[in-house]
Order: structure tokens, then sequence, then C-alpha cells
């Protein structure tokens, strides 16, 4: 993909959404589940769409809420659901919608105190902990598209285990809000939003201090405070924005917030590689505002808007590549988790690194690789079977220092200040401890394109068999492996991985765009890569073909 010339560069008027009518649009427009792009569907986390294209609107979240109580009921989860909004300007509307639909159906709502933003690790945790000290299970709603464009929206469910639904439930719920919309509505719920605030049924607490109290079990703070490390965190408008603040007056760590903007608009933000506004904490270019300052901290982290990714920024090395900071967390831990012990797994998409695959083995790690999405980690970290577990897209969770659950989602503040943690107990960055995993593994070079790709052919690309894959070599070394099934579960990839002794590569069509995705790494050089890319498209065009 080309990357665009104002990439990098401040955004500008031109650039700003109009807010009203975008709000306008979400109440007014009406979908039709059977027109292309209007139906309620579920991706690797949540539903996603903008309301000016009929995507996200209210009628969408009076359905898709009613479907989670629907689910709620079939399954008996009978607690209270934590509910967590981002600062997307379509993430208000959508909560007041969601509450209206909640509060008919008698469930009893959790909330941030003085109506305030909460990110999804909060939502995660507090659920986590509330069903470990009470029998009657508790679950979550956040609505957020995550580090999308200000024109869109999003709804995501985490059932009692506190992480990201799976396939079967957020099917369930997909199928069902599609049918409430095509009878418009009949069996859905609603009362007045007066009413739902005066049932009885929404309640506020201090979501954010309870959180932050918890913090300590899950990061050697009191090793960063020792160490004087000084932290910068830019929450790029997101709902972690007081977050920070309350983590350095807990547990008296010099961390500095660089912006406390918080815009529908974004429009402090610099632009992506495709020109658009996107708060993508690991895009060089989104983060182009922070890079370009002189960094006068130790590390600087920055978050996407519901703060479920991280954004590592070095005093000695920039904007670290997340599989880097992912391998060196794992590198780390190996040594500096003694209660987790040597049986603890580490889960991976089979799109990440393989210097983790090094890294894990180094430490005689059991590597657990997945498809795509978070919520193949989700019963490894309610178990503790999981101690760390990453994404190539900037987002991570851990187990607490004791081995214990912490949450099932990925905390983009907790991946924060592990930076520092790392810092202040080895006395090295994570970009040195980086270069250090270089020496001694090899150097990776990792690339992932995007391109167009016909309905047909994504039809072909997702249901392909590895016999269908003809190749022997690949850029000159013997194959290996040719998998449509992650390693690690079993479960389809949605798309093919071949792999070699010093290189890999991955294709697989996008769920919500018609393009593919090529994700390819060697260990070998950056002509080699270049290499692998080449050959990777003949092989998967070979294939869709047989």
């Amino acid at each position: 993909m080309a990357i665009h010339p104002r990439a990098g560069t401040l955004a500008q008027a031109q650039d700003l959404i109009d807010v009203p009518a975008l709000l306008c649009d979400y109440y007014n427009l009406i979908p039709h589940p059977d027109k292309p792009g209007q139906a309620v569907s579920f991706g690797t986390s949540g539903h996603r769409g903008c309301a000016q294209l009929i995507s996200f609107n209210e009628t969408h979240i009076l359905a898709v809420v009613q479907a989670v109580v629907d689910y709620r009921l079939a399954n008996g989860i009978n607690g209270p659901m934590f509910v967590g909004i981002d600062t997307h300007a379509l993430s208000r509307p959508a909560l007041f919608s969601a509450l209206q639909v909640l509060s008919a159906n008698q469930i009893q709502v959790i909330c941030q105190s003085d109506n305030g933003f909460t990110p999804t690790p909060v939502v995660s945790e507090a659920v986590v902990r509330y069903n470990r000290e009470h029998s009657h299970q508790a679950d979550g709603l956040i609505l957020t598209p995550s580090h999308n464009p200000p024109t869109d929206g999003g709804i995501k469910y985490n059932p009692p285990h506190g992480g990201p639904a799976d396939g079967a439930v957020t099917k369930a719920i997909e199928d069902a809000a599609n049918r409430y919309i095509r009878a418009g509505l009949e069996g859905v719920k609603r009362c007045n939003l007066q009413l739902a605030k005066a049932s009885g049924l929404i309640s506020y607490r201090d979501l954010m201090g309870e959180y932050v109290a918890q913090l300590g079990k899950v990061i050697d703070l009191d090793a960063i405070k020792a160490a004087d490390i000084k932290l910068a965190a830019d929450p790029l408008g997101g709902s972690g924005v007081a977050f920070w603040d309350a983590i350095a007056a807990q547990y008296e760590l010099d961390i500095t917030t660089l912006n406390y903007r918080v815009d529908p608009s974004f429009g402090f933000m610099s632009l992506d590689k495709d020109g658009k506004i996107r708060m993508d904490c690991s895009s060089k270019y989104a983060m182009a505002s922070l890079l370009e300052r002189p960094l006068d901290y130790d590390i600087a982290i920055a978050n996407d808007p519901d703060f479920d990714r991280h954004g590592i920024v070095c005093r000695d090395g920039g904007l670290m590549n997340p599989n880097h900071f992912l391998a060196v967390c794992i590198d780390y831990l190996a040594d500096h988790r003694p209660q987790w012990g040597k049986q603890i797994h580490i889960g991976k998409t089979l799109v990440s690194s393989a210097m983790i695959d090094r890294v894990c083995a180094y430490h005689g790690l059991t590597m657990v690789e997945t498809p795509v999405g978070f919520k193949w980690f989700v019963d490894g970290l309610s178990t503790g079977e999981v101690g760390f577990c990453g994404e190539e897209s900037a987002g991570a969770c851990m187990l607490t220092l004791a081995g214990d659950t912490w949450c099932t989602d990925k905390d983009g503040i907790v991946l924060g200040l592990l930076a520092a943690e790392i810092l202040a107990v080895t006395g090295q960055t994570p970009a040195q401890r980086y270069r250090e995993l270089e020496r001694k593994h090899g150097r990776a070079f990792y690339q992932r394109n995007d391109a167009p790709i016909k309905a047909k052919a994504k039809q072909a690309l997702l249901a392909v068999t590895p016999e269908q894959i003809q190749a022997d070599e690949l850029a000159g070394e013997a194959i290996v492996a040719k998998l449509t099934k992650a390693p690690g579960n079993q479960a389809a990839i949605g798309g093919i991985k071949v792999c070699t002794q010093n290189a890999w590569f991955a294709i697989r069509p996008s769920g919500t765009e018609p393009l593919y995705k090529i994700y390819a790494e060697s260990f070998v050089s950056a002509e080699h890569l270049a290499q692998v890319i080449a050959e990777a498209e003949q092989i998967m065009t070979q294939a869709i073909k047989a």
C-alpha cells in the first residue's frame, strides 16, 4: 500500500469529522441487514462501523444489546454488567442506547463514576475480580472501535471470563441482532433514558481507582520508583487520559502526561500512512507528533483510544516495533517471574515474529501459536496456563507476579509499565534489550503488505488446503511446514502459512475489507525478505486456482 504524501503530518481542518452530522446519522439512518455493509458483523473483536455508512447506528446497538441480554439469560449469567466507553464521538450515544435496553431488561449495570471513560482492560479486570469473589457471574460491554478513525463506533462483549467472546458466542449474538433488525426491532425491550437512570439499576463506581490500586500485583512498581525512571505518557485522546496521573500519584512515580486533550475529532493527531486520522500507537506516522519532539524521558508510552494497545518509545531507539517489544517482554519475564515456573506457556499469533519462537526455545518455554485474534488466549489466561501472550498489532497481557489471572483482554497500561520495569531492573531500555536478542538469535526482517482481492478469490483463500500449495521451496530454502490450521490449537487460520528454516509467510483475507494481508519474515536479509514476499504472492495465486 502506497504511503500517503501527508502521512505523519498534523491533521488539518479538512481532515476533521463533522461531529453533529455524525450523531444525526447515528440516530436517523436505519440499516437493512441484507444490504452490503449494513448488517451486524463481529470481527476479531466486536462489531465496528460508521454511522454515515449505515454500519454503526442506534438500531445496531439496540439489537446487539438485546441479543447480548438473550445470551445472558440462556446461559444463566445473572450478575451485573460492567459497561465502559472510549472517547470516540459515537461511543457515548451508543452507551445511552445500551443503557436503555439493559435497564428495560432489568440488568444491573456498573459504570465509571462521573460518566467517565473506561479502558477495555479496566472492564476486563473488574469482571475477573468480581467473578473471583462472587458466585453470580458478571460480564462486560465496551463501546469502542479501538484505534479506528473518528467516524467509527464499536461494541464488543466480554463474557464472564472477562476477555473477548469466542466465535460461537459472537456468531449467536450477530445472528440474533440481525433478526431483530429485520423485524423492525420487534422483541427489543427499551425504556426512556431518563427512566433508565432513575431505575436504580445503573450504579457508578470508581473503576479507575479500583484498577490502579491493583497494579502492584502485576508490575514491580517499587523497582520503577527506586530506579527513578522518568516516564512520559501520551493517551492520544483516549479513555485512559486520567489514568497516568492517578498511577503516578498512587505509586509515587515520575510520569508526565503529555496531552490531556479529549477531542472526538482527534484533531491533534498526525495522519496515518493512508492519510487518515487513526489512533494507532504502533504506527510511526500516527505517532509522528510524539516522535518529533525532544524526548526528555527514559521511556514514553502511548495508547489507543480504549487503551488495549501500547506504543513504546525508548530514549535510545525511537518507537519500538511491536514484534520486537513482545520478544523483549518474553525474554525478560522468563528470568523475572519466578512464581510462574517453567511450565507456563507463551501465547503468540501465527503472524507474529519468529524471534518469539527463538526466545521461547532458548528459555525452554512452551509456545502456543494461534490464529489472529486475542480471543484465542482467553482460556489460557483464565486458567493461568498462559503467562504472557501478545499480537503483532501491539496488544498483550500477562499474569500477576504471583501467577494469577490479571485480566483476560489486552492491557496497554500494564505493557507500558512493564517497559519501565524492564529498564528499572536491568538498567537497559527495551530497545537495548532487543539489540542483544538480535546478537544472540539473529536479525529478523519483517513486513506486512495489504492488497486488494476480489470476492471469489477471497473465498478460495479461506478454503485453501495444504495440498493445494504445490511449491517445495521458498526463496531458496526447503519448505518445512504448510499450515491452514494453527499449531497451538488446530483452529483454522483463515488463510495459509508457509515456513522454512529461516523464513515464513502468512496470507489471510481481511474480515471487513476487500483486501488480503501478506505477513512475511526472513532471518537472512532484507533482499531475502523481498524474495519471500514475491514468491508468496505466486504461491497464493497458484493455490487458489488449484
